[in-house]
């Protein structure tokens, strides 16, 4: 997966927009004002930190070495940094991506996930 197909991804979603609020390298990516990614797009190799359960977060861990370690410069139990660039099949990274939007819309007051699943 190259950095625009990252960056298309994540703001593919509903609602989904880029912030710089760091520094001009490192963008953000959230829904109505909550983080789901974060990453460098010009970093090499390319990695993005993504929301996990915590759970699932130990076996993707152990089952991808090096590839997936606990969130750089995150809450370690609920976020994970996912080597993009380093041999992770692109659908298993989508789905990572996707499952780290779903997690923090899930976390957001119903009125708020009310409002996302208008047209």
């Amino acid at each position: 997966m190259t950095p625009q197909e990252l960056r298309a991804l994540c703001l593919s979603f509903n609602a989904a927009v880029e912030e710089f609020p760091f520094n001009p390298e490192t963008s953000v990516f959230k829904v109505l004002g909550k983080l789901f990614a974060l990453t460098n797009l010009d970093a090499r190799p390319l990695s993005v930190n993504l929301k996990c359960d915590p759970e699932d977060a130990v076996r993707l861990r152990a089952e991808h070495p090096g590839l997936i370690v606990p969130g750089y410069h995150m809450n370690k139990r609920h976020w994970n940094t996912v080597t993009v660039a380093g041999g992770l099949p692109d659908r298993l990274v989508r789905e990572l991506v996707e499952d780290s939007y779903d997690l923090v819309v899930a976390g957001l007051p119903r009125a708020e996930r009310l409002r996302l699943d208008r047209p």
